[in-house]
């Protein structure tokens, strides 16, 4: 078999299994995120909603849709990522991953896959569940809305990785998204433009990355955001490269692999 066969199998091999993982337990990956975002157009939606009006020109549920999209997006494909590859690290087959032909890059990839994957089908699973709610929803602009719901993905998949290739026990995988990524999701526009804010806290929020990937996400779906869509969309291209960079040579280094 050549060498391009025996990558292309390895990724294959390394992707269906990540995607399978998910997909076996679906009861516990892809319904709890639905049933939780359905929570959220109940009550801020369609019990809170009418109270509020319209932010920005639009209706208050359907502002809030692309953020929620975006926040069960973020939080399935890194926890997605974090949980599997750590588990791999716990279960000590990992070693077999690293003294494998499989180049480290390809390794990388097939977790991020399967985090993209579990990602991009909650977000769709949540889409569905808001066309309940807002049966008139219309998507402005669908290549921007697959563009930023992809980048998105695959962005927090690899932070994912990260925060698994630090971790040592499992409480350190709920760490971050427990105090890091749920503050700066919920203050990143999910809910609200920051346009109602007092200027001060308009600046500091502007030091959110958070509210550029909502507020990106929201301009593809709604034609309404709050920053630079081009400045949003680079500077997620920029991470991507600059986490898989990092990413990488963590692997070849062995941290928290090898130690």
């Amino acid at each position: 078999m050549s060498r391009k066969k025996e990558i292309f199998w390895s990724l294959y091999t390394l992707t269906e299994k990540e995607i399978r993982r998910f997909m076996r337990i679906w009861l516990q990956t892809l319904v709890p995120p639905a049933v939780t975002m359905s929570l959220y157009f109940v009550i801020f939606g369609s019990l809170i909603g009418p109270r509020i009006g319209q932010m920005n020109g639009i209706d208050y549920i359907q502002f809030m849709i692309p953020g929620l999209i975006m926040l069960a997006v973020i939080t399935s494909s890194y926890s997605n990522v974090v949980s599997s590859f750590f588990g791999v690290k716990f279960q000590r087959s990992i070693e077999e991953l690293l003294i494998s032909p499989m180049p480290n890059i390809i390794i990388l990839i097939g977790f991020i896959i399967g985090g993209t994957a579990r990602g991009i089908i909650v977000g769709f699973l949540v889409f569905l569940v808001s066309l309940f709610f807002y049966p008139e929803f219309k998507i402005v602009d669908p290549l921007l809305t697959i563009n930023v719901l992809v980048l998105t993905a695959i962005l927090f998949s690899i932070m994912g990785f990260l925060n698994a290739i630090y971790a040592d026990s499992f409480d350190d995988i709920t760490i971050v998204p427990t105090f890091v990524l749920t503050p700066l999701i919920y203050l990143g526009g999910v809910f609200y433009s920051i346009t109602i804010l007092p200027q001060f806290w308009q600046n500091v929020s502007l030091a959110n990355p958070m509210l550029y990937v909502v507020n990106t996400f929201r301009q593809g779906m709604l034609g309404e955001s709050d920053i630079s869509v081009s400045f949003s969309l680079m500077m997620m291209i920029f991470f991507i490269t600059l986490l898989s960079v990092l990413s990488l040579y963590l692997l070849k280094k062995g941290t928290g692999i090898r130690e």
